[in-house]
């Protein structure tokens, strides 16, 4: 019995902090262009498709071809009770992945929650321009910058609303005794 999916097992969890500060390109050597690829790959992950899009259409893109077509799968989805005991596995989960080659020779992948194909392709596309030195300071000016921006101008604003339904409560001590 041949299934249509493939099963992947994929545990990276993105780090929330890194996505909000984010990174600054002036920086060199092979860790930071590392670092700065998980940023960028974390904020085109939580970023919506049409978004993606919208600030893909402002740039030039370069000629591509799709190594991977953008298919869907499934992955393992590992949790701990209280974030320290055991691992187990909690289910399944739908993902959606590409890989792309741009004209220069960079490889992107991109993985996507879900079963969005073309989002999968359009940040496989940007982790590949992320990697290109002639390509990198313009993807993250006009695309990852800016959707990092309204991600942290969202959270700021659930934080806010949630602050203000905010209650506090105390007890007073009684006098027993």
């Amino acid at each position: 019995m041949a299934l249509g999916y493939q099963v992947v097992y994929y545990h990276r969890q993105l780090d929330a902090s890194k996505v909000a500060q984010g990174l600054h390109m002036s920086s060199t050597g092979p860790d930071s262009r590392q670092t700065q690829r998980k940023a960028a790959m974390a904020v085109l992950a939580h970023a919506a498709a049409a978004d993606i899009a919208g600030r893909l259409a402002a740039i030039a893109v370069p000629a591509h071809e799709n190594l991977r077509e953008p298919e869907n799968g499934l992955v393992m989805v590992r949790g701990r009770i209280g974030g320290d005991g055991a691992p187990f596995n909690l289910g399944e989960a739908t993902v959606s992945r590409a890989a792309v080659r741009i004209a220069s020779g960079e490889v992107g992948f991109g993985y996507t929650l879900g079963r969005d194909a073309e989002k999968a392709r359009m940040i496989a596309l940007c982790d590949a321009m992320v990697q290109s030195a002639e390509l990198s300071g313009e993807v993250e000016a006009k695309v990852i910058a800016p959707l990092r921006a309204a991600m942290n101008a969202e959270r700021s604003r659930k934080a806010a609303e949630t602050a203000a339904t905010r209650v506090d409560f105390y007890t007073m001590v009684r006098g027993e005794g």
